[in-house]
């Protein structure tokens, strides 16, 4: 698969990021789950959790499903969260530099419309609970991509396995200078382990 040429320089460089020892445990509890149903041939659907739906766990959907389409291994992303709310502008941004394709449709948590490349599905990325009728609502993984949403979810229904992956928020730096560059830190972050855990998974 040929992603666009702009997104495969942000892989490139997300893949020679080192992860460190203790984020390869945390991973190593994904990449088990994932290979135990690529064995057994079961479906691999996968919900990515935080709170308010609208930036780590969308980042994490995104590369996520970018990384599986790049090893070709089927795997279904979703995202969701507890609360409603919009996918924000400032991770959009931060998609778009990225190197993604974007179109945009509505005002009101709208929904956009994701490209890796000219011949994959688009990622449909918006702001959601985790059980909405688009996601995946049984035999799924629920990786918890945030504190509050993993302490605060105690029950999710569906799930066979929780797994938690928990990344800081960049929401703190919003509307201050350091804004667009942790944003991307926090992007290349997630996709750096998406790449590294989607490369363990043997067919």
């Amino acid at each position: 698969m040929q992603l666009y040429q702009p997104l495969n320089e942000t892989v490139k460089k997300a893949k020679s990021l080192p992860i460190e020892g203790s984020r390869k445990e945390v991973l190593q509890v994904l990449i088990a789950y994932i290979q135990e149903k690529v064995d057994s041939g079961s479906d691999v659907n996968l919900n990515f959790i935080c709170t308010h739906n609208s930036r780590r766990s969308q980042f994490s959907q995104i590369w996520a499903q970018t990384a599986a389409d790049y090893f070709n291994i089927p795997v279904n992303c979703y995202s969701g969260g507890v609360e409603v709310t919009a996918f924000n502008e400032r991770a959009v941004d931060s998609v778009k530099r990225s190197g993604f394709q974007v179109n945009k449709d509505g005002d009101d948590n709208p929904r956009y419309m994701i490209r890796h490349s000219a011949s994959a599905k688009p990622i449909l990325a918006f702001s959601k609970l985790f059980d909405d009728s688009i996601n995946k609502v049984e035999r799924f993984a629920a990786v918890m991509t945030c504190s509050h949403a993993d302490e605060n979810c105690p029950f999710i229904p569906g799930t066979e396995q929780r797994i938690p992956v928990r990344y800081k928020d960049p929401k703190k730096y919003d509307d201050t200078s350091e804004e667009q560059a942790r944003y991307d830190e926090r992007s290349l972050q997630i996709a750096s382990e998406m790449f590294h855990v989607f490369s363990q998974i043997k067919l």
